[in-house]
């Protein structure tokens, strides 16, 4: 069963807020789905994460033509991919991305992830970016199978999250 969290309204400076709170209760290993329209975001996101543990931003781009880009901030170990143009989840498989799952203190973020689900480890978070009609705002939902990880993301992002 998942667990779902709604985070409105978020400007550039929001995105930052959310990625710090992430950073601050994710495990040491964990498999991050990102979801979102052209334009929506996952890069930006993943900048924000990065940031968060110490990387530089600039070095972080979208690994579109690169399939997959690798940093390292503390003691953080961050694989950033993209399956935008792999063809379908056995190409995916192929470039051995079971490894970067099972990697300890690894946190593999996957954009345009909804394209190759069926292989993603079942406890992945997911965050799945919304354009807002309002200029440069976003929603972004958050879900995971995990119980433990998705108390602990709502104790992190109690105040970012609509009243009532």
């Amino acid at each position: 069963m998942s667990s779902d969290l709604l985070i409105e309204s978020l400007d550039l400076n929001g995105l930052h807020k959310l990625a710090s709170r992430l950073v601050e209760c994710l495990p040491g290993r964990m498999t991050i789905g990102l979801v979102g329209t052209l334009g929506a975001g996952k890069t930006t996101l993943v900048q924000a994460i990065s940031s968060a543990i110490g990387v530089d931003r600039a070095d972080v781009t979208s690994p579109t033509f690169t399939l997959l880009q690798s940093h390292h901030g503390g003691d953080q170990t961050l694989h950033h991919l993209d399956a935008y143009r792999v063809a379908d989840e056995d190409e995916f498989l192929e470039l051995g991305v079971e490894e970067l799952f099972d990697q300890e203190q690894a946190w593999t973020l996957i954009e345009w992830a909804d394209r190759v689900k069926d292989v993603m480890p079942r406890n992945s978070l997911w965050l799945q970016i919304l354009i807002e009609p309002q200029p440069d705002t976003r929603s972004v939902k958050i879900s995971t199978s995990d119980h433990e990880l998705s108390q602990a993301l709502k104790t992190a992002l109690r105040e970012m999250m609509p009243k009532g």
